[in-house]
């Protein structure tokens, strides 16, 4: 069976589950995971290129600044003689270029938002450039496929200067269940957010939506899983707002599958953070679509070319409480409305 290396800085990350689901499903490629640090979603098997703590810490150095290839990572790849390396996230891609160019294997960088919006990405440090500063250029020269998870995120970098021709649109993929049991629709008080805390989830607009409809719907409450740098801000501002919520950090896929078929909704109220942090296109949407979930989104990165407004979810302006407020209430009170948004994806569905 072939194998390719996947390359990922920091891998096994909470918030990107996404990334080894990719691969799950290929039945004539087998991956290896490579990367500097273990998160703890990491493969057992994983190639880490730096030992863990102080120790490996002129080891991470002396790959992710010089490009040094420790001796683990070539008898990997003379042992499995892998057909292409694919880095995940435009650093990444910036990161695994010498070990493309080490081992003579094509290069393949999937870009997935941030990494392709981000204003500081795209800047210039004439004293001390970053890594993906110092290794764009040569990283798109080398190349070999650019993916991008919306046709969003690909425009985003062709005005950067990336060439068009190298750019492919590639949405991320999901498990689609057979079977799906979901309550009637309208009966949950639950507005479900799953996600990373940062300021570009927009979860600071769903706390004060959720106070807008403390006298209209004072049944709703608010269901947070995630975590991040800004949760201590949030749950502070939801305590001040008096709503009905729950913070409950980060849970396994099946957890929060049984949360979103528990809940009235998923909220997705994505915007543009001031450093020009965007998202690419949130596959929790998809994983909601294919659980019957009706979702609520915003006008915001990839959200519109998968959320067709009344027809596959409702779509709001980014940063408008009041008009995320007025469409949770919709969903709340119309049933017919819900089971439309449903029906587009009804094959399987079980109302119960």
């Amino acid at each position: 069976m072939p194998a390719i290396l996947v390359y990922r800085d920091t891998l096994g990350v909470r918030s990107e589950a996404f990334i080894q689901r990719q691969y799950k499903s290929f039945q004539q490629i087998e991956p290896i995971y490579v990367g500097t640090k273990r998160g703890p979603l990491a493969p057992k098997d994983a190639v880490i290129l730096a030992a863990p703590g102080p120790l490996g810490a002129v080891g991470r150095v002396m790959f992710r600044q010089l490009g040094h290839i420790p001796a683990r990572l070539d008898r990997v790849i003379a042992e499995r003689k892998p057909a292409l390396i694919h880095a995940q996230f435009g650093l990444g891609g910036a990161l695994a270029l010498p070990i493309a160019q080490h081992a003579k294997l094509p290069l393949v960088v999937t870009f997935h938002g941030g990494d392709a919006t981000k204003d500081k990405h795209f800047g210039t440090r004439p004293l001390l450039p970053t890594i993906f500063q110092r290794r764009r250029g040569a990283m798109v020269e080398a190349a070999h496929t650019i993916l991008c998870v919306s046709h969003f995120v690909r425009d985003r970098l062709i005005v950067r200067g990336f060439p068009a021709e190298k750019l492919v649109t590639h949405y991320l993929g999901i498990d689609i269940p057979t079977e799906v049991v979901l309550p009637p629709a309208g009966v949950s008080g639950t507005v479900l957010f799953v996600g990373r805390l940062v300021e570009k989830k927009g979860v600071d607009t769903l706390i004060d939506a959720m106070s807008i409809l403390r006298q209209t719907a004072p049944g709703l409450d608010l269901s947070v899983i995630g975590d991040g740098p800004a949760r201590g801000d949030l749950e502070s501002r939801a305590k001040q707002a008096g709503i009905k919520v729950q913070f409950h950090g980060w849970l396994d896929a099946k957890k929060v599958q049984a949360a979103m078929r528990r809940a009235l909704l998923l909220a997705v109220p994505s915007r543009t953070a001031g450093s020009g942090d965007s998202e690419g296109l949130p596959t929790v949407i998809m994983e909601a679509m294919a659980l019957g979930v009706p979702v609520v989104a915003t006008r915001h990165a990839g959200i519109p070319e998968i959320v067709s407004d009344k027809v596959t979810g409702l779509l709001v302006p980014e940063a408008d409480p009041g008009a995320l407020a007025q469409a949770i209430l919709a969903l709340k009170n119309d049933p017919d409305l819900a089971n439309r948004l449903r029906g587009f994806l009804s094959h399987g569905i079980v109302i119960h």
